[in-house]
């Protein structure tokens, strides 16, 4: 504002229904590109190396449910809550996945602090858009409104500051969930059924695609993706599992033809509680497994009591004669 108290001229005329346009023109400053590392300490690779000590965010699962175009289609997206900074854990409860308007979500995997920042602006952008046009983005165009929102950021990826969101939302014309992934360049992917992105994404796509089927139902896919999270704890050590000690569980949200909604703490307690008991169950049978393969002879009649075994039977006949 000038001292007279009105807003810039800028502020006031008419101009592109993008927000993030309006602010390159204006503040480019502001942008998280901006904070890309200049000069030649970024050329001999000192920006790479700074990227070790920012805190990093992985992983995210989303996956699709219901049949398109009933009204129990929709699609899940869920995040751990723990931030590595090099072979350290920087936080154990911070959040990775967001609303991005009514009918769709992002979640961050990558540098932590430009990622919450780029999908701050990714939300701006969004309301902007309605604010100016009177109507909602399709969910084509808001993917494609983010690619371009990444690829302003290359510099930064360069640099060792990447950040790979996962987008995914409910079709309001197409009435099913779909689901966005990306790369440092901008490019745009759309997955079928389920994806991961973060460095437990390997093991969470793997049981992804052992539990997903079609037709699933909302509280099913909940579980599906919060057992997805649990699996990448149990072999990246990037990622966290539910910490029942602590009491922080995954961040898990549901986007359907009603719109967002985060699925509480209490029920995801249940869904961890109960995955930790089908895991306890299923160890302790593989347990029971390896002790009958150790023991062949398990089952067989014992010996009889209080015998030496290099004795023989008294009770056994002797090749010369009667038993004693």
């Amino acid at each position: 504002m000038d001292f007279s108290g009105r807003l810039p001229h800028a502020f006031t005329t008419p101009g592109s229904s993008s927000f993030v346009e309006f602010l390159a023109s204006h503040a480019p400053d502001l942008l998280p590109s901006a904070k890309a590392v200049a000069g030649p300490s970024a050329a001999a690779g000192h920006g790479a190396a700074g990227a070790q000590l920012a805190p990093h965010a992985t992983t995210i699962v989303a996956l699709t449910f219901g049949d398109p175009g009933s009204l129990g289609a929709g699609v899940v997206m869920a995040g751990d809550r723990r931030a590595t900074m090099g072979s350290m854990i920087a936080n154990r409860e911070i959040e990775k996945v967001f609303p991005a308007d009514e009918f769709s979500a992002v979640g961050i995997a990558g540098t932590a602090g430009i990622a919450v920042e780029l999908v701050r602006l990714f939300q701006l952008e969004l309301e902007h858009y309605e604010k100016i046009e009177g109507a909602l983005l399709s969910l084509d165009g808001k993917a494609n409104r983010l690619s371009t929102m990444i690829r302003a950021n290359l510099g930064l990826a360069m640099q060792g500051l990447a950040v790979v969101p996962l987008f995914a939302g409910y079709d309001l014309d197409r009435g099913l969930g779909r689901i966005f992934s990306y790369d440092v360049t901008g490019g745009r992917y759309e997955e079928r059924d389920h994806h991961s992105v973060g460095s437990g994404s390997v093991f969470a796509r793997g049981s992804l695609k052992k539990r997903w089927h079609p037709g699933l139902e909302p509280a099913d896919a909940v579980h599906v993706a919060v057992e997805a999270l649990y699996d990448a704890a149990d072999d990246d050590s990037a990622t966290g599992g539910p910490d029942a000690v602590r009491q922080i569980w995954p961040v898990v949200v549901t986007v359907t033809a009603e719109g967002y909604r985060r699925v509480p703490d209490d029920e995801l307690a249940a869904v961890a509680a109960q995955i930790v008991a089908e895991r306890t169950e299923q160890a302790d049978g593989n347990r029971a497994a390896r002790v009958r393969i150790a023991r062949p002879t398990a089952g067989l009649a014992p010996e009889p009591p209080g015998l030496p075994a290099d004795q023989p039977d008294p009770t056994d006949q002797n090749e010369g004669g009667d038993a004693r």
